[in-house]
């Protein structure tokens, strides 16, 4: 029996009226929990029932869907649609409207360095400050560029001491803590961060040893790092083991594993202090030698020297819907809470409870709840019937629905079909046992609808462990056949409700 709340009680008022739309002998106030099969088109073949393909696919647990037609607005066809599931990485569509309507499209993050007062023939008189404003995209390539620009303001020295400034944002150690240590997909979050708060550690076979190398890589530049810190461990498990020390991290790896040669990013822990060693060091390169010193608690005032922007908003969404970059989703939501609410949000939770509030007040997601804004953390919820309903009412405004993702279906024979006569845009969300999308679907007459399907099996999550393993036993077989539903669904739906 799923633990997931399915909600059953009777609704009244507009927005629960709106969902139902038209769905045929609509008589109470709330969607149906399986809407009435639709009747086959004279001359065509009888689709397959809803029940059946969920039957199928054998997932076990739960299974929700809705599906909305995007130019009526009208319900057509749902699955438990008042069901809250986990939405997965479906909750950084919800993120990137709320980074959009409240910064906006073309808002741009800034990192800077600052000063006290302007350099006096090249010297600055008193500290130097490296102040993150939460780009989430800022690289090695864009601190060395930076480094660059400073020197070519004539500075050569620093009487003061370097500083970091990264709480323009609160800090978070890992966005959840059920995640295995070394997910490089669940890093620190910070006000200032580096690479997505990723390191990248290298190893090869030199003879009877191993050369091991920790980076801050990027498109031009791989300025090696001490903020992170790998030791080689004779031993089976577990394959990697972390430890805080305060100010690095440091790592151990099982030696016998690592064969040959390879590389994996890992995550980092001390984002602010990563992206201040490695800016020193390009520094350091044009002669400018940094005495480092204490983190600031508090935003520093002072001269701005040099200032990097990030891409526009826009694009940022864009690349987050594509590469489903939980950092990004984290960084956008709390500077989109911090504009909301005049103030730096508390927490990372306390961010995404803002959020909450505003998802179902601006888009009618009732029940929904939201303990991050990347979908990482699975006690997060969203009832797919208002989902669904979100996203054919948001298609109009054009700033959601252009930068979903093409996702590609496949043929009878399991290989990717780009001839396939449906299109589809959406984003995925895949946890360990649960498996979303949500989107748009057009049909080849042009109709367009709004989906959200949302699958899960609590109980094989809750047997698996998933502090240490990224795809315990049956979990890729299992998300194979959500996919396969996912797809059958669409199609469907399609030969349905499309001529």
């Amino acid at each position: 029996m799923s633990k997931y709340r399915t909600r059953r009680s009777f609704l009244t008022g507009a927005t629960m009226a709106a969902l139902i739309g038209s769905v045929p002998g609509a008589g109470f106030a709330e969607a149906p929990a399986r809407s009435k099969r639709p009747v086959a088109r004279p001359g065509s073949t009888k689709p397959p029932s809803a029940t059946s393909l969920i039957e199928a696919a054998g997932l076990g647990g739960s299974v929700g869907f809705a599906v909305v037609d995007v130019a009526t607005g009208s319900f057509l066809e749902g699955y438990n649609p008042t069901a809250g599931l986990p939405p997965a990485s479906v909750a950084k569509a919800v993120t990137g409207l709320y980074g959009l309507r409240v910064l906006g499209p073309e808002y741009r993050f800034k990192t800077r360095l600052i000063s006290a007062a302007p350099p006096v023939e090249g010297v600055i008189k008193g500290d130097l400050v490296l102040a993150g404003g939460g780009d989430p995209l800022l690289d090695t390539d864009a601190l060395a560029q930076m480094a660059d620009d400073l020197k070519a303001l004539g500075v050569h020295r620093v009487e003061g001491k370097f500083r970091v400034y990264g709480g323009g944002l609160p800090y978070v150690e890992r966005i959840d803590e059920i995640q295995p240590v070394h997910a490089s997909y669940n890093p620190a979050v910070s006000g200032l961060n580096l690479n997505f708060n990723r390191v990248h550690f290298e190893w090869k076979r030199t003879g009877q040893d191993y050369e091991v190398t920790m980076d801050a890589r990027s498109g031009a530049h791989r300025p090696a790092v001490r903020v992170a810190r790998m030791g080689l461990v004779e031993r089976r498990s577990p394959l990697y083991t972390y430890r805080n020390e305060g100010d690095h991290d440091t790592w151990t790896v099982a030696e016998p594993a690592l064969g040959n040669g390879g590389a994996r990013w890992l995550p980092v822990r001390h984002p602010a202090r990563y992206a201040g060693e490695v800016f020193a060091s390009f520094a350091r390169s044009h002669g400018i030698i940094l005495d480092p010193g204490a983190a600031l608690d508090e935003a520093p005032e002072g001269h701005d020297l040099v200032t990097h922007e990030s891409d526009m908003l826009r694009e940022i969404v864009r690349d987050m819907m594509k590469y489903s970059t939980n950092l990004t989703a984290e960084l956008i939501g709390m500077t989109a809470t911090a504009k909301r609410n005049g103030l730096r949000p508390e927490s990372l939770r306390g961010s995404a409870a803002v959020m909450t509030r505003w998802a179902q007040e601006e888009l009618g997601l009732r029940d929904a709840r939201f303990v991050d804004h990347s979908g990482l953390g699975d006690e997060s919820s969203i009832e797919p019937g208002t989902l669904a309903r979100a996203l054919a009412e948001a298609e109009g405004e054009k700033l959601i629905a252009p930068l979903m993702k093409p996702i590609a279906l496949r043929d009878g024979n399991g290989r990717i079909d780009r001839d396939h006569k449906v299109k589809v845009f959406a984003k995925t969300g895949t946890l360990v046992f649960v498996s979303a999308l949500a989107g748009y679907a057009t049909a080849p007459d042009g109709r367009r609808l709004a989906f959200a399907i949302f699958t899960a099996n609590e109980e094989k999550r809750l047997a698996s462990d998933r502090a240490t393993q990224d795809s315990p036993p049956g979990a890729a077989a299992w998300n194979r056949r959500a996919k396969k539903l996912q797809q059958a669904l669409i199609e469907r739906w399609v030969g349905i409700y499309a001529s």
